[in-house]
């Protein structure tokens, strides 16, 4: 088994910053790729910004430049750091982890968080 939590929503006026946290945890053999979804109220969940080993990272038009993910691999952890938050940031954001599992046959499955919320408001 594999778990994905997640911390460092809240709310936040416009303009403002937050740091989101994603630590898996488990029966974990290596991380392929972590990212970062949100859920906008009345719309389909979306890809924020993805983080590939090796160093790969892709980011939403909406939020280039102002976002950054990294990861730190020895902690099987992903950031999120915002910045210049807007209130069409306002969502629900989730950590997504595709993820090869130390068990045989090894294999990679997909693995979401619980969802952090984070409100843009002033």
């Amino acid at each position: 088994q594999v778990q994905l939590v997640e911390s460092g929503g809240g709310l936040v006026q416009p303009g403002g910053s937050l740091r989101l946290s994603c630590a898996a945890s488990g029966s974990i053999y290596r991380i392929r790729s972590m990212a970062w979804y949100r859920h906008l109220p009345g719309k389909q969940r979306e890809l924020v910004a993805s983080s590939i080993s090796g160093g790969t990272s892709n980011y939403a038009d909406s939020v280039k430049g102002r976002f950054t993910i990294s990861r730190d691999n020895a902690k099987n952890t992903v950031y999120l750091q915002m910045n210049t938050l807007k209130p069409e940031d306002t969502a629900v954001y989730y950590c997504n982890a595709q993820i090869i599992t130390a068990t045989i046959p090894y294999p990679t499955n997909t693995y979401w968080g619980q969802g952090t919320q984070v409100t843009v408001s002033s």
